[in-house]
């Protein structure tokens, strides 16, 4: 008699991955309220889940970021939301502001007035970086790296390079408006000191403030530059001071002299700092609102700032504020050109 198997059709049973002392993942609305709740009242079955511990871990940083990104969003982003918004209208101050869609750009593009300060607005925003961190970096560098070989060093600054630090940081202590009115008594066409030393020798000093389009860019030039170099002689010298003596030191055993360790050491390892700072100065620039408003005379030139500000002061709310706008997209612009036309490998040390 053959003997008959009995095949049992029933599934195999499942695998369980679960170890010894592992606890069943929770159910989602367990896990949705112990992520709410604070740590002390997680329950034990979502406490020690994978999931729940990197969410807690977000939590715990969210916690900290959370107020001072509420204040940011509140101060700063929805003043930029609502300034764009009543860029598209015809605000004029009052409690109605209707909304006229692209005329007030179309307004803008059509309008000398605007382009003839954008064009001196860009112009110093080219010129005035390229001036400033020049002159940064000269007198940085010979604070820092000017003085006489000392024994046992490499390099050595300068003596009394505090002195010097401060001398040139001085400016940014001022109040913009009063470096405005200084200079402009300074460079007064009539009483100036800078006509009255020319008219001692016999020289007929140029109105510099009366009419010249060109004189009156390069006053505010001078200006901007002066006021402004201070700083970065400080930026520049505590970045090169964090450089090891060690690499200056290889250098000189090459046989490199001082012009060939700055641009082949110093500028490579401060390059960062250098394009964070060519993106400040360049805002900076654009901005030289106060400057020209005291100190330039309103028939000689104007930045877009100062073209803001009038029509403002006019009641052309909506118009100012996409003029605005267009600033910010230009400073937005200008950024991101600058860190893709200063974008190198980065060098450690």
């Amino acid at each position: 008699m053959k003997s008959v198997t009995r095949v049992d059709d029933s599934p195999p049973p499942k695998k369980t991955t679960d170890r010894p002392g592992q606890a069943k993942a929770p159910n989602r609305l367990l896990f949705l309220l112990a992520v709410l709740l604070p740590p002390r009242f997680t329950p034990e079955s979502v406490r020690y889940d994978r999931r729940y511990r990197t969410l807690d871990k977000y939590r715990f940083i969210a916690g900290f970021l959370g107020l001072p990104l509420a204040f940011y969003a509140l101060f700063v982003i929805s003043p930029f939301v609502q300034a764009i918004y009543y860029s598209f209208t015809d605000w004029s101050g009052g409690p109605v502001a209707n909304f006229i869609g692209f005329d007030n750009f179309t307004k803008m593009w059509n309008d000398e007035r605007f382009w003839d300060s954008m064009e001196v607005s860009v112009l110093l925003a080219v010129i005035a970086p390229l001036i400033t961190l020049a002159f940064g970096m000269f007198f940085a560098y010979m604070i820092t790296s000017g003085g006489r070989h000392r024994r046992g060093q490499a390099i050595a600054g300068v003596a009394g390079s505090s002195f010097y630090k401060v001398v040139y940081f001085f400016p940014q202590v001022l109040s913009v408006a009063i470096i405005a009115v200084v200079w402009g008594r300074v460079l007064n066409t009539n009483s100036g000191l800078i006509n009255g030393g020319l008219d001692k020798v016999g020289i007929a000093g140029p109105a510099w403030l009366g009419g010249d389009r060109s004189l009156g860019v390069i006053a505010v030039l001078v200006v901007l530059c002066w006021s402004f170099v201070g700083f970065y002689v400080v930026l520049f010298s505590a970045a090169m001071g964090a450089i090891p003596r060690d690499i200056y030191e290889a250098a000189l055993l090459d046989g490199a002299g001082r012009g060939r360790t700055f641009f082949s050491v110093t500028l490579p390892l401060i390059w960062d700092t250098v394009r964070t700072g060519w993106i400040y100065m360049g805002i900076q620039a654009l901005d030289s609102f106060a400057i020209v408003l005291v100190m330039v005379p309103e028939h000689v030139l104007k930045v877009t700032p100062v073209f803001l500000y009038e029509r403002f002061r006019d009641g052309q709310y909506g118009y100012a504020t996409s003029i605005g706008v267009v600033l910010l997209f230009l400073s937005m612009a200008f950024s991101l050109i600058v860190m893709r036309i200063g974008n190198r490998d980065r060098i450690e040390y």
